[in-house]
């Protein structure tokens, strides 16, 4: 018989286990590597995650979690027939969908604008400039926000003055501008952060597609709906998808920094109560109830955000 016609030797399937041993001895300089960061997040991300429980539970400091009693879903079923449930819902996802809104486009067009500067040297100095306010604290820039927003002594008070307003309106005591000055103040510091990755994106197009464009006639505007825009169309699906993943978590410093008692009932976000029924009011089997479930709609919009990604675009994280 030829040898062409003999029939394939069938070796036999290695288990897991075996894989994972071959593996470990072809590359154990990689897994020696990997394992300081692999043991960081088992400590201290993984390992907590038993505390969960407390969420089914009566939590009691004395008794422990073992010894706590089970309560089942009751403290779900008491967040979702509070009083403040839907105000709280509302606040959250209407922060969070503004802050997308107006957050991930600006660091696309800010890419864009600044690709378009030939020289280099000014590249740079602008790229430098816009992302500087990333690495000022929240801490700070609240701060910065209550000073120069203060009807009284803040830079916003005098321009009212100048300008012939007597009593300038207090727009931190303002309930419907919450959102926009937070919202803004974020668009401030993060922008030029943010562009960095689309920059990089940018810089990784062939010069050849410019190349051909300016060969056709195209106009700059053409390039950049042509050959810029779709080049950066993956990443920002991929933001965009890690961003939808983040969607009930607003930001807990400085909405608890900018609150006040006059626009509370704007700016009570879940972080913020989880925060106040937790920790002030000790209610800590209720604040986990309410953190799991923020949690859990994350994780949710994460997998569908992904899902409709993958098969709209064919880009997803897995």
């Amino acid at each position: 018989m030829s040898s062409s016609l003999r029939a394939p030797v069938l070796r036999p399937r290695k288990s897991f286990g075996q894989r994972l041993r071959l593996d470990l001895s072809r590359h154990w300089a990689l897994y020696l590597l990997v394992a300081p960061a692999v043991a960081v997040i088992a400590v201290f991300s993984y390992a907590p995650m038993y505390g969960v429980v407390i969420a089914f539970k009566n939590f009691r400091p004395a008794f422990g979690i073992l010894d706590s009693p089970w309560v089942g879903l009751r403290n779900f079923e008491r967040f979702f027939s509070s009083y403040q449930f839907t105000n709280i819902l509302t606040n959250t996802l209407g922060i969070s969908l503004y802050s997308i809104a107006a957050c991930f486009p600006a660091p696309v067009i800010l890419a864009l604008m600044m690709n378009q500067v030939r020289n280099k040297g000014r590249q740079r100095a602008i790229q430098t400039i816009t992302y500087m306010p990333h690495f000022i604290s929240v801490i700070v820039v609240s701060g910065m926000i209550l000073t120069f927003l203060n009807v009284n002594t803040g830079l916003y008070g005098h321009l009212m003055r100048a300008l012939g307003v007597a009593q300038p309106t207090d727009l931190l005591a303002s309930k419907n501008l919450f959102s926009t000055i937070y919202v803004l103040s974020d668009v401030w510091q993060h922008t030029g952060w943010d562009s960095i990755i689309y920059m990089a994106a940018l810089s990784a197009i062939d010069p050849s597609l410019y190349e051909a464009a300016k060969v056709d006639g195209a106009s700059e505007w053409d390039k950049i709906l042509h050959i810029e825009i779709p080049a950066l169309v993956p990443t920002m699906v991929i933001l965009l998808i890690l961003r939808a993943g983040g969607l009930m978590n607003v930001g807990f410093d400085k909405v608890f920094l900018l609150q006040n008692g006059l626009n509370l009932d704007r700016s009570e976000v879940i972080s913020t109560y989880v925060y106040k029924v937790g920790l002030i009011n000790q209610q800590y089997s209720f604040s986990a109830a309410v953190n799991l479930f923020n949690t859990v709609v994350n994780f949710a919009m994460l997998a569908l955000v992904n899902q409709i990604a993958r098969r709209v675009g064919e880009t997803s994280l897995w």
